[in-house]
């Protein structure tokens, strides 16, 4: 994408909170963090990506925005309403593949064709072998619409709705470089109910897979075990947040929860691996709020044998000197999808 015009804010709604960063780009292409917001929502606010109670996001991005005069907003997509599929076309001109692409997700897509939006980006073109492959994504309108709604209601006006695996794939490459061709790169990202696997091999996309599952599992189990609420098994699974001395039995309990997360995510790596011909992964990054429990990481590590670690959006945007940094303090692993949203502008066309 070729862009230009101010950067949006990005707002990322989640299925636990809400966090909106904002970027103000300076000249030489540095860049500052201006703004970081975070609102937490009630449980079962968002359940298996479909919004329950449209009243408690609409009040947390009225919350959020009160005082701001920039309504422009980036937001994302994910879950079972999105698909994404890498495929391979014959060669054609950018004109005959948008006519065409919409015949070729009628074969890739479980959903009625009119039922969704479509876009594409052509990854690679192999002139020798006369074809090219084209990363295709495809989200219902009906939760496109339900996203954007709850904007308007707020007196937010939506530019953009991006995916979950790219605005995590942006905020990397921003931060860390388009990987080199000879490395396969892992971003993870593990939120409340979603974990989003995303590998990128030769500098582009090669598999994406979203695993229901997340850090509600964890609060869920230490909550059903100890026979706790659910503020106090969140506190525990965050570390004891201020709530005294974490009872023995949690990490434990922590431990359990993880290795089956662990488990899940491997198989998508094993999967991968198995499928693409490629024999080894360079570097696994891991991101979103469940990114702070160590035990995660250290339970990929043990598993994939490459190493993992922290992707650290700051390295995208300093935080300016306004910000409290204690409004930061733990949280910039869930703030990494509302980063890479924010690197969005309000003017973007499709290079062709």
């Amino acid at each position: 994408m070729a862009s230009e015009g101010k950067n949006l804010v990005g707002v990322d709604i989640g299925s636990s909170s809400i966090k909106v960063c904002e970027i103000k780009e300076g000249r030489g292409g540095t860049r500052k963090l201006v703004r970081f917001g975070y609102h937490p929502l009630p449980p079962d606010t968002i359940v298996d990506g479909h919004i329950i109670n449209a009243s408690a996001v609409v009040e947390g991005l009225e919350k959020l925005f009160h005082k701001s005069r920039r309504r422009n907003v980036a937001l994302r997509a994910s879950g079972h309403s999105v698909i994404i599929k890498k495929v391979v076309m014959p060669l054609m001109t950018p004109a005959e593949l948008s006519e065409q692409i919409r015949w070729e997700a009628e074969t890739h897509i479980p959903f009625d064709i009119s039922e969704v939006h479509i876009d594409h980006e052509v990854l690679h073109r192999r002139e020798d072998e006369q074809q090219m492959d084209v990363l295709l994504v495809a989200a219902k309108r009906e939760e496109i619409a339900d996203l954007t709604n709850l904007a308007t209601e707020a007196r937010l006006t939506t530019r953009v709705v991006d995916l979950d695996a790219f605005t995590i794939q942006n905020v990397y490459e921003q931060a860390y470089g388009v990987p080199e061709p000879h490395e396969t790169i892992v971003l993870i990202h593990v939120g409340a109910s979603l974990t989003t696997v995303n590998i990128i091999a030769d500098g582009t996309t090669a598999f994406t897979r979203d695993i229901a599952n997340g850090g509600n599992v964890i609060t869920e189990e230490i909550q059903r075990q100890l026979g706790i609420l659910r503020e106090e098994a969140e506190a525990y699974k965050c570390g004891g947040d201020g709530r005294g001395i974490v009872p023995r039995e949690v990490p434990e309990i922590i431990n359990q929860v993880v290795e089956q997360l662990a488990g899940e995510i491997q198989r998508s790596l094993d999967f991968y691996l198995a499928t693409s011909g490629e024999r080894d992964l360079t570097r696994i990054y891991v991101s979103g709020g469940t990114a702070n429990v160590r035990a995660l990481l250290d339970a990929i590590h043990d598993r994939a044998r490459v190493p993992v670690e922290l992707l650290d959006p700051l390295r995208v945007a300093q935080p300016d000197s306004k910000i409290d940094p204690m409004v930061l303090r733990g949280r910039t692993s869930q703030a990494v999808v509302a980063m890479g949203l924010a690197l969005r502008k309000e003017k973007e066309r499709r290079r062709s």
